[in-house]
C-alpha cells in the first residue's frame, strides 16, 4: 500500500502539508509548524465546527509523519460576549437571558452541569470528542489570555494605532455592515444553504449586523471593548482614552456605571473581533488555518484580518481553504443555537471514530458532504468496508488509500477498531429485532458464517454497540420490527397454489442454508426455481417482479408488514423453528 506521503497527486492533505512546511520554513525556520483552529463554547459546539477543527488536524498530522514538530491550536474562545439564549439546551431557561452580554465563562452551566460555567460545560463535551478522534492540539482558553494580561502589549498597540485600523475598517463599511466573525468565534455572516436534508448555521446565528467592529461610540473609533465593572456586561462604550497614561473611560448603557482605568493594568476587555483575530496570528505565529466560506466577501473578517495583521501587527495572515457546509442527513433543519443540533459525540454513538475521520479526510476542504443519522449511514459503512477490502488487496486508488490511513491511524499510532467488523446494516437488523437482548444478538451473529463463528460479542464490539445506540435512538419506534408470535392463520389461508409452494421450498431449504450467506441464496433463489430457472440465473424484470412479491409475502408472515430488515438477517434473527411455525410449515 502507498504511504501517504506518497500520494501527494491525488491527495488534498499532502498539497497543504508540502505548502504549509514550505511556508513554516520561510517565515520561522527551525520552529515548530502552528495550524490554528477557533472554537466558540457558546452552546452545543456541532459537526459543522468539527471541519474547522479537522482540516487543521489532517494537515498537522501528514507534517508529524513527516518527521516534524507541529503545533496545534485550538483557541476556545471563551471571552465572547453570551449573546443569546440556545432552544432545547436541558438545564437552560429563559432566565439565562439576564446573563446576555457578559463573557462566557461568566455564565452558569445549565442545571445540573458539574461544571462551573456556560463555557466549560460545552468545552468539555467537544473535548472528550476530540480525544476519542484522536485529534492533538493545544487548548487556548481566550479568558485566561485577556485576564492574564497576555495581550497587554497588543491591545495597547492596537489603541495607538486605532486610526489606522478605523481607516482599514472604513474601507469596507459601505459596502458591508457589520462584521463577520470566524468558524468557532462568535459571529458570522448569513451562510448559503447547503443541498441537504438540514443546514447546520454558526455557532451564533446570522445576524452579522450587531457585531461591534468599535465604530459604534460617540467618542470616537476604539478596537476595545471593556466589560462593565459592576453587572459584567459588555454593553458599554469608551467615551475617553490617552495613548500616554492609557486612561481609558467607559460608560455602561446597561446599568449606568462608569469609571476611568489604567488600560495597562486593566485586564476586564477584549479587542473587538476584527481586531482581535489577526492580533492573534502575528502574536501565536499561525501558518496554516482554514475559514468557511463566507469569509470570501469582501468585508469578512478573513479579508479584513488578512490587512490588519500586515499593516498593524507586522504579521502575515496564515494560508488555508475555505472550507464547505457540512449537512446532516435524516434530522430536521436545525440551528446551533437550538439543543438539537448534532455534535460530534452525537455522531460518535452511532459511528465509529474512524469512519468520522474518514467522512472530513475524503473530501476536498471545498466540497460540501453529509453526515447520515439515517439509513444512509448504513450504505455509507457499506462503502467504508469495502474501501478497506481494497486496501487489504492493494486495489485501492492512491487517494482513497491515503484518506482511510488518515481515518484509522494518526502520527501517534492506530485508533481503535472492531476485530470483526460485521456489516453495519446487519448488526443494526439484529439490534431492531432482538432490542440489543445480548443471548439472542450472540446466538444469530454466530449463525452468520458457521465455518467462522462469532464466540464473544467483544468481537464485534464497538460496531455493534453503534447500531444498537443508531436503532434506539433515530429509528422511530413505529419503525421498529417485531416478529410475529402466531402465525396468520388468515393469509395463509388464501395463498394460491404457487404462493403456497414458495413457502414450502423455502422451508425446505432452511437447514441447508442455514446462514447469512446460505439464506441470502435461498430467498433470492426461490422465485428461480418456481420460474423453471436455474439457482444462479440472471434476474429478468420479469423475475425481479417476482422476486419482489414473494419478498413482500414473507414480511407480512413473519413481521406484518410489507417491508423490513434484510430478509436473511431476518429469517436468522426469528430462528429456524419459529419461521417454520409462521410460514404454515
Amino acid at each position: 500500500m502507498p504511504t501517504v506521503a506518497q500520494s501527494t497527486e491525488t491527495d488534498w492533505v499532502s498539497r497543504f502539508a508540502d505548502d504549509v512546511i514550505a511556508e513554516s520554513e520561510r517565515r520561522a525556520p527551525g520552529k515548530p509548524v502552528v495550524v490554528a483552529s477557533g472554537l466558540s463554547p457558546s452552546g452545543p459546539i456541532h459537526l459543522g465546527n468539527l471541519r474547522e477543527v479537522m482540516t487543521p488536524h489532517l494537515v498537522a498530522d501528514e507534517i508529524r509523519r513527516r518527521g516534524y514538530e507541529v503545533r496545534h491550536l485550538i483557541s476556545w474562545d471563551d471571552f465572547d460576549r453570551y449573546r443569546k439564549v440556545p432552544n432545547g439546551v436541558p438545564g437552560v431557561d429563559p432566565s439565562w437571558a439576564e446573563h446576555i452580554g457578559k463573557p462566557l465563562t461568566s455564565v452558569p452551566a445549565p442545571a445540573g452541569s458539574a461544571y462551573p460555567n456556560w463555557a466549560e460545560h460545552f468545552k468539555a463535551a467537544m473535548s472528550e470528542a476530540l480525544a476519542e478522534l484522536g485529534v492533538e492540539y493545544d487548548g487556548i482558553s481566550q479568558t485566561a489570555q485577556y485576564t492574564s494580561g497576555t495581550y497587554r502589549e497588543q491591545i495597547l498597540h492596537a489603541m495607538r494605532h486605532r486610526g489606522d485600523i478605523d481607516a482599514i475598517l472604513g474601507r469596507y463599511r459601505t459596502k458591508d455592515k457589520g462584521g463577520a466573525k470566524a468558524p468557532g468565534g462568535g459571529q458570522k455572516q448569513k451562510q448559503q444553504k447547503p443541498v441537504d436534508e438540514a443546514e447546520i448555521e454558526a455557532a451564533e446565528g446570522s445576524g452579522a449586523a450587531d457585531e461591534d467592529d468599535g465604530s459604534g461610540g460617540a467618542g470616537g473609533y476604539y478596537p476595545y471593548k471593556p466589560y462593565c465593572g459592576r453587572c459584567g456586561k459588555d454593553l458599554t462604550t469608551v467615551t475617553a482614552y490617552d495613548d500616554e497614561t492609557t486612561a481609558l473611560t467607559y460608560t455602561c448603557t446597561e446599568c449606568g456605571f462608569g469609571e476611568t482605568v489604567l488600560l495597562s493594568e486593566f485586564n476586564r476587555g477584549k479587542l473587538v473581533w476584527k481586531v482581535d483575530w489577526p492580533m492573534r496570528w502575528a502574536y501565536e505565529g499561525v501558518i496554516f488555518e482554514p475559514s468557511g466560506v463566507d469569509h470570501s466577501s469582501p468585508g469578512s473578517s478573513f479579508v479584513v484580518g488578512g490587512q490588519i495583521v500586515r499593516e498593524i501587527f507586522g504579521g502575515v495572515q496564515p494560508i488555508g481553504p475555505m472550507y464547505a457546509f457540512v449537512g446532516i442527513s435524516g434530522m430536521a433543519k436545525m440551528s446551533s443555537s437550538r439543543g438539537g443540533v448534532p455534535t460530534p459525540a452525537d455522531a460518535l454513538k452511532i459511528m465509529e471514530a474512524p469512519l468520522l475521520r474518514w467522512l472530513y479526510a475524503r473530501r476536498r476542504p471545498n466540497q460540501s458532504f453529509k453526515i447520515a443519522f439515517d439509513q444512509e449511514i448504513q450504505r455509507l459503512y457499506d462503502e467504508w468496508d469495502a474501501l478497506a477490502k481494497k486496501i487489504a488487496d492493494g486495489t485501492a486508488l492512491p487517494a482513497d488509500a491515503a484518506a482511510y490511513s488518515r481515518a484509522v491511524r494518526t502520527a501517534a499510532g492506530d485508533l481503535p477498531r472492531t476485530p470483526r467488523p460485521l456489516p453495519y446494516r446487519t448488526l443494526a437488523s439484529v439490534a431492531d429485532i432482538t432490542a440489543g437482548a445480548e443471548e439472542q444478538t450472540l446466538r444469530i451473529l454466530s449463525e452468520l458464517d458457521p465455518a467462522h463463528p462469532l464466540t464473544s460479542l467483544d468481537e464485534a464490539r464497538p460496531r455493534l454497540d453503534r447500531a444498537e445506540q443508531w436503532i434506539s435512538s433515530q429509528v422511530p419506534a413505529e419503525a421498529r420490527t417485531v416478529v410475529r408470535t402466531e402465525p396468520d392463520k388468515e393469509l395463509l389461508g388464501s395463498l394460491d397454489e404457487q404462493a403456497a409452494e414458495s413457502l414450502r421450498l423455502l422451508v425446505e431449504g432452511l437447514d441447508d442454508h442455514w446462514s447469512l450467506d446460505g439464506l441470502t441464496t435461498l430467498v433470492y433463489g426461490v422465485p428461480k426455481i418456481l420460474a423453471g430457472l436455474e439457482p444462479d440465473a440472471k434476474p429478468t424484470p420479469e423475475l425481479k417482479a417476482a422476486q419482489r412479491s414473494f419478498f413482500a409475502l414473507l414480511y407480512r408472515l413473519l413481521v406484518s408488514r410489507d417491508t423490513g430488515p434484510r430478509l436473511p438477517t431476518l429469517l436468522l434473527a426469528a430462528g429456524a423453528d419459529p419461521v417454520r411455525t409462521l410460514l404454515g410449515a
